[in-house]
């Protein structure tokens, strides 16, 4: 895992989520918060991006 930052493109692309769906996970406490990185810009961290994935698919092996 890394510690770099993502944009928004990469973590639509790694969860198949769109940028609507991914806010109102955030702003149901469940999915990483992302960093203002500039005045207009945000970033995610990937390491937190790529340890949500992870749970959510250990989530879903437990269940089956």
């Amino acid at each position: 895992m890394s510690d770099r930052f993502i944009r928004f493109a990469e973590v639509e692309h790694r969860t198949g989520f769109c940028r609507a769906w991914i806010y109102h996970l955030i702003a149901l406490g469940e999915f990483p918060r992302p960093v203002k990185t500039g005045k207009r810009a945000v970033s995610f961290i990937e390491r937190e991006v790529d340890a949500w994935i992870e749970d959510k698919i250990k989530n879903t092996l437990r269940h089956k």
